[in-house]
C-alpha cells in the first residue's frame, strides 16, 4: 500500500498550563519540564465524530477521492461519542460512502495496527482504497483532579486514505498483556443480576515509571525491527514520528537509536498526547511543513494501553500542493 492524502482536524480551544494552575496544584514549568508540553486542545461545541469527519474529508480531498472510492473504512478510538454504533460507521453516513466499517482498539498504536489491516486487505485483493480514521477525545475520560494525568492529553483526529502501491516497507507490531500499567475503567452501569464491586476508580489510571520503561524499550525494539526487515537501520529514515506521549520518551528513543534531532519532528508542545490520533497529526504537520519530500523514508513508531506497540517503514512519494504549505504549523525537534 500507500499513503494516498491525508487530513487532521483540531478543537478551536487550547487550553494553555497557564489556564491549568489556576485548576490544579501544578505550575507551567512542572508540566514543560516533565512532559514538554506547553498546551492541548479540548473539545467545546466539536464531538469525537465531527473532528473524525472533518479529518476524513480532509484526507479524501488530498488523495483526490470521494467516499464512493472507498473500500474500507477503519476507525480507531479509546472511546468514541456512542460505545455502537462505531466512529467508521458515523463517518461512513457524513461521507455518503458504501463501503463496509470498522474499529479498531489498540489504544495510542491504533493508526499502526489500522496501517497493517489495510495493507492486508489491499495486498489480498479486497480493497483498492481504504480510509483510516484516528479521532480522539481522552478529555472526556481524563480525571481532572489527578495533576498526574490530566495535564498530558488531547483531543483530536488525523485521517489517511491509502491505496495500492509499494510505499510499506516492513511493519511490526507487539502486544504484552498490563493493565495495570494504564487503564481507565469501563462506564459500564450496575445490573441487578450481575453482582459486580469493581475497584471503584474513575478517569485515565497510570503507572508513569513502568509506562515509561515499557514506552522507552518497546519503541525502539520495534524500529530496530522494522528497520532490519526492510533492511536499513533506524538512523538511516529520513524521519522517525513516535508517538507524541512525553517529550523525554521521545528524546530517550532518539538517543538510544542514535537518530539525528533533526530528522526527528515533535508536536507534543501544542497538542499533548492525542492517542491513536497522535502520528498521523505528526505526519500532517511534516507533510504540510514542506519538509517531507517524495522519496524520503519514514519510520513510525507508537505504544500504549494493553500494552501495545507497533512500528513501520514507510517510503513516501506524494509531494505537497505547494498552496497546503501555508497551512504549517511550528514543528520543534527532539
Amino acid at each position: 500500500m500507500k499513503i494516498l492524502g491525508i487530513g487532521r482536524a483540531l478543537p478551536a480551544q487550547a487550553v494553555t498550563n497557564a489556564q491549568l494552575e489556576q485548576l490544579l496544584d501544578t505550575t507551567d514549568e512542572w508540566i514543560r519540564t516533565r512532559t514538554g508540553i506547553h498546551e492541548r486542545r479540548i473539545m467545546q461545541d466539536e464531538t469525537v465524530t465531527s473532528l473524525a469527519l472533518d479529518a476524513a474529508r480532509k484526507a479524501l480531498a488530498d488523495a483526490g477521492l470521494t467516499g464512493r472510492d472507498l473500500d474500507l473504512i477503519i476507525g480507531t478510538t479509546a472511546l468514541g461519542d456512542d460505545l455502537f454504533p462505531s466512529i467508521a460507521c458515523l463517518v461512513q453516513q457524513g461521507l455518503e460512502a458504501d463501503c463496509p466499517c470498522v474499529d479498531l482498539h489498540a489504544a495510542c498504536t491504533g493508526f499502526i495496527y489500522a496501517l497493517d489491516t489495510a495493507d492486508a486487505y489491499i495486498s489480498s485483493g479486497k480493497a483498492k482504497n481504504v480510509l483510516i480514521i484516528s479521532a480522539e477525545g481522552l478529555s472526556r475520560v481524563t480525571d481532572w483532579s489527578d495533576r498526574g494525568t490530566c495535564v498530558l492529553f488531547g483531543d483530536g483526529a488525523g485521517a489517511v486514505v491509502v491505496g495500492q502501491g509499494e510505499g510499506l516497507l516492513s511493519i511490526r507490531l507487539a502486544a504484552q498483556t498490563g493493565r495495570e500499567l494504564l487503564y481507565s475503567a469501563s462506564p459500564a452501569q450496575p445490573c441487578p443480576y450481575t453482582p459486580s464491586e469493581g475497584d471503584g476508580s474513575w478517569g485515565i489510571r497510570m503507572q508513569g515509571q513502568d509506562v515509561f520503561r515499557f514506552a522507552v524499550s518497546s519503541s525502539a525494539k520495534d524500529l530496530q525491527a522494522a528497520a532490519e526487515e526492510a533492511g536499513m537501520q533506524v538512523a538511516q529514515a529520513d524521519w522517525v514520528l513516535l508517538h507524541q506521549a512525553n517529550m523525554r520518551i521521545i528524546q530517550s528513543v532518539r538517543q538510544r537509536l542514535g537518530v539525528d534531532p533533526a530528522r526527528m519532528p515533535t508536536n507534543i508542545h501544542r497538542l499533548g498526547n492525542t492517542s491513536s490520533a497522535s502520528v498521523p497529526m505528526l505526519l500532517y504537520d511534516l507533510y504540510h511543513s514542506g519538509l517531507l519530500q517524495p522519496g524520503h523514508t519514514l519510520a513510525l513508531s507508537a505504544f500504549g494501553a494493553g500494552m501495545t506497540s507497533g512500528a513501520c517503514l514507510i517510503r513516501w512519494d506524494k509531494p505537497v500542493p505547494h498552496e497546503l504549505r501555508d497551512h504549517a504549523e511550528t514543528l520543534f525537534f527532539a
